[in-house]
């Protein structure tokens, strides 16, 4: 399992040092070894790793990573190049489309947001090919909560784009008033209509980055 590097390691480094870690720690190393698990074990942080913690200014909270062949790489709703889109995200750049009229792209790796500052991380990092939420409760939830603590602490305008009842349940974590914290249901085919669809979090979250002098995001995909 490859560790966090940067200035990620230096906010969460006591988390490694905590029971419930080298419990996760063994417990992942063990599945790798007996299960075919996703993502690879050298992608489990990409999130951390393609967005510094300096740089983040959205999050986009996933549940956990996509559990078949070839699709996962640690970015919450992104799948390699080659692989089919996943139809949570056939929704997201629906909505994507209709809010900012963004062409939607033939792939879906969402690499791009990452390296501008959108953090896509998972609330569980790891899962067993073809069993959904099969690592849900081995400690993944502690650490993602301390990692979403710093970012809450953080005093600059972030956007939390918080999409379904689990990752929303993380708002109450989130009180500072620096932030931006937008709810919606979840973009799968079982809950888009619901709300997902108009709810325009990409030209929110880009209006209240430039009244608070950041820079806007580019979501086209290209």
């Amino acid at each position: 399992m490859a560790g966090l590097n940067g200035d990620w390691y230096e906010a969460l480094k006591e988390e490694f040092r905590k029971p419930y870690y080298k419990k996760l720690f063994d417990t992942v190393n063990e599945e790798y070894r007996s299960h075919k698990i996703f993502p690879p074990a050298n992608d489990i942080f990409n999130a951390f790793h393609l967005t510094p913690l300096k740089d983040v200014k959205v999050v986009i909270l996933g549940q956990d990573p996509y559990h078949n062949d070839g699709q996962a790489h640690g970015l919450c709703f992104s799948v390699q190049k080659g692989v089919e889109v996943p139809p949570s995200l056939v929704n997201i750049y629906q909505e994507l489309h209709d809010d900012l009229g963004c062409a939607i792209p033939n792939h879906g790796y969402l690499t791009k947001w990452a390296e501008q500052g959108v953090l896509m991380l998972n609330t569980v990092l790891t899962v067993r090919a073809h069993q959904a939420n099969s690592h849900r409760g081995i400690g993944w939830e502690e650490f993602t909560d301390a990692a979403i603590m710093v970012l809450n602490g953080q005093d600059r305008p972030i956007v939390f784009i918080l999409w379904g009842s689990p990752a929303q349940r993380k708002a109450r974590m989130l009180n500072n008033p620096n932030h931006l914290i937008l709810k919606a249901p979840h973009p799968s085919p079982l809950s888009a209509y619901r709300g997902f669809f108009g709810s325009r979090p990409f030209s929110q979250a880009n209006q209240f980055l430039k009244e608070n002098g950041a820079g806007p995001v580019d979501w086209q995909i290209d």
